[in-house]
């Protein structure tokens, strides 16, 4: 029996893990990366060993930082990309000589050579772009500022990647048959860069959009996606022949793109290799990581896992507070830029391949980095359970909670964009309500505008009791959070049975939960106004607007009774499918019926205007 080739094999392996390992990972509240970065370790190497050539598959998954940047790019138009050069040149010039000095110093303290000291110090310097960016993605952070400026720090990151490659080999020096050549050597690498990045920026700007207009036009979608792939592997490959960052280039190319009319085709068609590639190379960085090294000399490795991570982390938070980050947005910030980065691997490797110093001393490095980038996740994990609860309030308004015996009878919970709007249409009338809310920033901006808001949090029995629960008539419970949603109601039920609950849903799901602790008058927070917006869509397709009106109120009806008919079976999956499904159906029949009505009708009345006056059927 043949043996299954390599390629299929490793491929079983590393799905594998990835499908065992990574929900496990974020079951536990652990996060994806760090679900890659173990699975990595149990496959390695230094785990079951079902893989061991390590460097071949980190330079193949290094291509989804690759296609990450290219995205990165693409929802960066050059404007706005042009409004980041202070940021990057800024802070990101700081951030990259701050810690490459403070590291050098520290590395020359130690009694370490001059030349060994400055090499790791600027690779050290460096960040990981990929954890770092998919951090911030999965937190919706890469639109905050501090989400801005770690991305104008890496991105600057990228660019000095280059002077530091081509600075290593001066520092290994040249064979007196190469010295002689090396100025020309220079300036021929010098034309061969400015030559590449002319290409892509003048590819992208008269070549590109045609290009693809072109391959569009065949109608045939798994070539637009070999299109989209091509064209960033070109970029890399053009890029990696003159020493350049891949990535850097390929989000050059995306910035270049950004304002084409086939950038959200491009996102769709790479999204789904970047996600597995990116996964891949967390696999490849897991295993990486040298325990070899580590336990031959651990205390070394921990000493320089430690210096480094501290010193970094003192320049990055000093960047912070003179960037003026929130206090709340600086611990994530600094631990996603002191850790090392990917691009260190090849800083390092290339310093050995120089004799710059010998192999051990990169293998010591590198092992720093893998390890670094491991701790990074779960250092995260612990920010967000241990310090961030403590921090929650800090520089925040300071509010006292409400005190004073209240009386409106009626109490909202919330004041976010739903319970604005029933507070000030009571207000309209004439209507008082006592309104409560635990955002201290939001009752601030509520303030400002004049609108009278107590600090307090519902799910408190006491503070109910304040607000006038006892003697009010109507509970509109408006909070955005589903598990406090269902706490303000149980309170209420418990304690103030007299109440009329009026409650907001955000889901299906949510509804059946409060119609389960007996609330009868829920909305849901989008149905009404997604019923607008389909009357809209009628009207702009031609309907006459009493017409789609009434489609829209044809349907509401129908939607309501059919929640109501889904309501007592809704723990049983199988049962509201099929509810679903009878439901659609006889909607779809009966809209179809009534369709034929209306072009019954208007053919008819048609025929009538044509008929001479006094035109009677029956007397033929």
């Amino acid at each position: 029996m043949e043996h299954a080739p390599a390629w299929l094999t490793n491929s079983l392996i590393y799905l594998s893990a990835a499908v065992l390992v990574v929900p496990l990972s974020k079951y536990l509240g652990l996060g994806s990366i760090i679900g890659y970065l173990a699975a990595g370790i149990a496959i390695g190497p230094w785990g079951l060993g079902l893989v061991t050539k390590v460097e071949d598959i980190l330079h193949f998954a290094e291509f989804g930082v690759v296609l990450m940047l290219f995205l990165v790019g693409l929802e960066l138009e050059p404007r706005r990309l042009w409004k980041l050069r202070g940021p990057i040149f800024g802070w990101g010039a700081a951030q990259v000589l701050g810690c490459t000095a403070l590291l050098f110093g520290a590395g020359l303290a130690l009694g370490v050579d001059w030349k060994v000291s400055l090499v790791a110090a600027l690779g050290l310097a460096l960040s990981s772009t990929a954890i770092a960016l998919q951090v911030m993605g999965e937190r919706n952070q890469l639109g905050t500022t501090s989400g801005q400026s770690s991305f104008s720090i890496l991105l600057f990151q990228d660019v000095a990647a280059i002077p530091i490659l081509a600075l290593i080999p001066l520092l290994g020096g040249f064979s007196e048959a190469n010295q002689a050549l090396a100025p020309v050597n220079r300036a021929l690498e010098a034309i061969k860069i400015v030559a590449v990045i002319a290409a892509i920026v003048l590819g992208g700007r008269l070549a590109l959009r045609p290009l693809l207009r072109w391959i569009a036009k065949s109608r045939t979608p798994e070539i637009f996606t070999a299109a989209s792939l091509l064209l960033v592997v070109a970029i890399a490959a053009l890029m990696q022949a003159v020493g350049l960052s891949m990535a850097l280039g390929a989000f050059l190319a995306g910035v270049l793109l950004a304002e084409s009319e086939y950038r959200r085709e491009l996102e769709t068609d790479i999204e789904p290799f970047k996600g597995l590639l990116l996964g891949l190379f967390f696999i490849a960085v897991g295993m990486s990581v040298d325990f070899g090294v580590l336990l031959a000399s651990p205390l070394q490795m921990a000493l320089v896992v430690v210096v480094f991570l501290a010193l970094k982390a003192a320049v990055i938070w000093f960047l912070a507070v003179r960037i003026g980050l929130p206090l709340q947005e600086r611990p994530v910030f600094t631990l996603l830029l002191a850790q090392g980065g990917e691009f260190a691997f090849v800083v390092f490797q290339a310093a050995a391949g120089a004799h710059v110093f010998p192999r051990e001393t990169a293998s010591l490095l590198i092992g720093a980095v893998a390890i670094s980038m491991l701790l990074a996740p779960l250092l995260l994990v612990a920010i967000d359970r241990l310090l961030l609860p403590r921090w929650a309030n800090c520089n925040l308004p300071q509010l006292a909670e409400i005190s004073e015996p209240q009386t409106a009878p009626v109490i909202i919970a919330g004041f976010g964009r739903y319970g604005q709007i029933i507070s000030r249409m009571l207000s309209a009338q004439g209507l008082t309500a006592t309104v409560l809310d635990h955002d201290a920033d939001m009752i601030e901006a509520a303030r400002s505008f004049g609108f009278k808001v107590f600090y307090g949090d519902a799910t408190r029995l006491d503070l109910l009791r304040t607000a006038g629960a006892a003697t009010a008539r109507v509970l509109v419970v408006a909070v955005d959070d589903q598990a406090q949603s269902l706490a303000i109601v149980e309170l209420a039920n418990a304690h103030f049975p007299h109440l009329e609950l009026v409650a907001r849903a955000r889901d299906v799901t949510h509804w059946n939960e409060l119609r389960d602790r007996g609330v009868q008058r829920v909305e849901r927070e989008v149905f009404e106004s997604s019923l607008r917006s389909a009357r809209t869509v009628l009207e702009v397709l031609g309907y006459p607007a009493h017409e789609a009106r009434g489609q829209a109120m044809r349907f509401r009806r129908h939607n309501i009774a059919l929640f109501e008919q889904m309501y007592p079976h809704h723990r049983d999956q199988a049962k509201v499918i099929a509810v679903i499904k009878q439901g659609r159906a006889q909607l779809e029949e009966q809209m179809a019926s009534e369709r034929a009505q209306v072009r019954e009708r208007r053919e008819r009345d048609q025929r009538d205007e044509h008929r001479p006056p006094g035109w009677d059927p029956e007397a033929r």
